[in-house]
């Protein structure tokens, strides 16, 4: 594409891109994000063109791989438009007959769509399927549509006209106004407000000024940030470019994890693709302005989520926090002023720009303006990404749109927030999903993990799961964080071992106090959440494990025992022979016996009985 010098060029070619396309022509749309690559769409969408092609298609049918289509679980996802027939899990060999009986006749395969779990019935188009119509997808809403890879396709769809928009007809103190005055909030974990930031920024001495996009999601579960790249990497670099306008920086810095390379990739093609179209770089669509932007990989370290940490490791040093009363946005990255955003928050900003901050205002809460986007994971039917209005229930999410628990199983507690979240239980599912509301149950909003435990999920485990990451994770650069949280994981270590003491809740509810008070960064502030959280709501499993030396969810192997109830076992033999300890005793069609001094508690008798023998206790 030729450059373009202003934008009525860029309206033009927008024109242009518009009447080449056929609206009406069947197109089979493939998501090719990281997660349905995982689970073969490579092979499918070369299936697809090869089969095409045997059956004279190829000209009348296109083929477009896409970036994320959220319900990732149900990958390979493929969307047969402009009928939007929703296809999952499918494979090459049911490629023939999706051509032949869809993609010719306009007839649905029933074998390939959603099936309701709960009603059993079959749904063929994807606005009908629960999981996507009760999202708001303002985020993710181009990501069925678009090739992540073609600046053509974002422009067609209306790519770039909050750029041209914001550089040509709005002031920078115009721009900061707006973005103050829609409530966006920072969609990385703290809620701070952007509009505030941008100002702040704005208005501090120092040159140059920098905008910085946090892309280093570190959060177990977590995939928000990746697949907004990976799907839309021009809907960032826009954002980015309209705050480096409002804010008066020339230069910014893309921080992502190192561990997500097809983000990079779509990214760079993304910010080369702009660059070539006179989009980014110097005097863009002939405004006199110039900026351009730089992409740096994470090492790993999950510390580097937190804004002073990340523009340490920008400037090649160790990433560790400094103090709180440094603020980045007066001395932030080479001690210059700094506006650090998440991905999230800045795919917020050409929307708010091409729609108002009033549009935006209209959705979520008084407090929580806009949509957030949440990865829902674990124990729940319909796992994927989750874009929904600020203000829905956590019952909405996890029933209406996850689907329910799997296997008919009781919902335990939900956790949100990422590893530094609170566990919250059945009795607050009501609950409505916002800043405020999250934080004020013992959570937190964070950048938008969201695990859901079933029955069989003990919480002082959970506990001590998301303990050790953190303390694997801290710098250990202040004390309170460093021995804090080891000294709190010891204490749940001993727990989950049989070896818990009256005292041990009272202690850790101490600990707690001080990781919030007296640590330096949020990591550490946060830290004891997961702990505060689940000895609040779930007090009685931490007594059962510390009093009665039980664990009630059978999880913790000290504290569980395998037994066999002689009435109901048949002598099979099944669990002696799969037994790896040969614990397991006793004449064939005689009841058997586990010798407790030999079992290791490894579960594998249960899984082996079929007749509910094994009891565990």
């Amino acid at each position: 594409m030729r450059r373009l010098r202003s934008p009525e060029e860029l309206e033009q070619l927008r024109e242009n891109l518009l009447a080449a396309r056929e609206p009406d022509k069947t197109c089979v749309t493939i998501c090719a994000g990281t997660g349905c690559l995982a689970s073969g769409c490579g092979p499918v969408t070369a299936a697809f063109r090869e089969e095409l092609g045997k059956q004279g298609l190829a000209d009348e049918v296109d083929v477009l791989t896409t970036g994320c289509h959220g319900f990732c679980e149900r990958g390979p996802v493929v969307v047969i438009r402009p009928e939007n027939i929703f296809y999952q899990r499918v494979r090459v060999e049911d490629v023939p007959e999706i051509v032949s009986e869809t993609a010719v006749q306009g007839h649905a395969v029933e074998r390939l769509l959603y099936e309701h779990p709960q009603t059993g019935e079959k749904i063929v188009h994807e606005g009908d399927v629960p999981f996507y119509a009760l999202q708001e997808r303002v985020i993710l809403g181009n990501n069925g549509f678009i090739d992540p890879t073609s600046i053509g396709d974002y422009i067609a769809r209306g790519g770039y006209a909050a750029l041209a928009k914001a550089l040509h007809t709005l002031e920078p103190e115009e721009i900061v106004a707006m973005v103050k005055r829609s409530g966006l909030r920072g969609r990385g974990g703290a809620g701070f407000p952007t509009g505030r930031k941008w100002e702040t920024c704005r208005n501090a001495e120092g040159e140059p000024k920098y905008v910085i996009c946090n892309a280093d999601e570190g959060d177990p579960g977590a995939y928000m940030n990746r697949s907004t790249l990976e799907g839309n990497p021009h809907l960032v670099l826009e954002g980015m470019i309209i705050g480096a306008y409002a804010i008066g920086s020339p230069e910014g810095y893309i921080y992502v994890r190192h561990e997500y390379p097809l983000a990079v990739k779509n990214f760079e093609l993304a910010r080369a693709a702009a660059r070539e179209c006179g989009l980014l770089g110097e005097d863009i669509l002939g405004s006199g302005f110039d900026f351009d932007v730089h992409t740096a990989r994470g090492g790993g370290a999950f510390v580097c989520g937190e804004s002073s940490a990340l523009m340490r490791s920008l400037e090649g040093d160790v990433g560790e926090p400094r103090a709180k009363y440094v603020h980045s946005v007066e001395r932030g990255l080479w001690e210059k002023p700094s506006t650090l955003n998440n991905v999230g928050t800045w795919a917020n900003v050409p929307h708010i720009i091409n729609k108002g901050w009033e549009w935006y205002r209209s959705l979520g809460t008084e407090n929580s303006p806009g949509t957030k986007i949440f990865s829902l994971v674990g124990k729940v039917n319909n796992t994927g990404l989750v874009e929904v209005p600020m203000g829905i229930t956590l019952r909405e999410i996890i029933f209406d749109i996850g689907g329910g628990i799997p296997g008919g199983k009781a919902f335990k507690a939900v956790q949100t927030g990422g590893p530094s979240g609170g566990c919250i239980p059945e009795s607050l599912l009501d609950l409505p999903v916002d800043f405020d509301e999250l934080t004020r149950v013992g959570s937190m909003m964070g950048s938008g993990g969201m695990i859901v435990m079933d029955e069989d999920t003990c919480m002082v485990d959970v506990a001590r799961y998301f303990l050790n990451f953190l303390r694997e994770e801290s710098c250990g650069k202040c004390t309170p964080c460093r021995e804090g949280i080891g000294q709190s994981l010891s204490i749940l270590n001993r727990i989950c071992e049989g070896e818990g003491r009256p005292g041990d809740i009272a202690l850790l509810e101490e600990l707690g106090e001080l990781l919030q008070g007296f640590s330096l960064c949020a990591l550490g502030q946060t830290a004891a959440n997961p702990v505060l959280s689940t000895v609040r709501y779930f007090r009685d499993e931490y007594e059962a494990h510390i009093h009665e030396r039980r664990c009630p969810a059978a999880v913790c192997k000290a504290l569980i025992t395998y037994t066999i109830d002689p009435e109901a076992c048949t002598g099979c033999t099944a669990c002696a022979r799969q037994c790896p300890q040969e614990a397991i005793s006793g004449e064939r069609k005689e009841p058997h016996r586990i010798d407790q001094d030999l079992c290791i508690r490894c579960g594998v008798c249960l899984d082996t009985c079929r007749f509910d023998a094994v009891v565990v206790a």
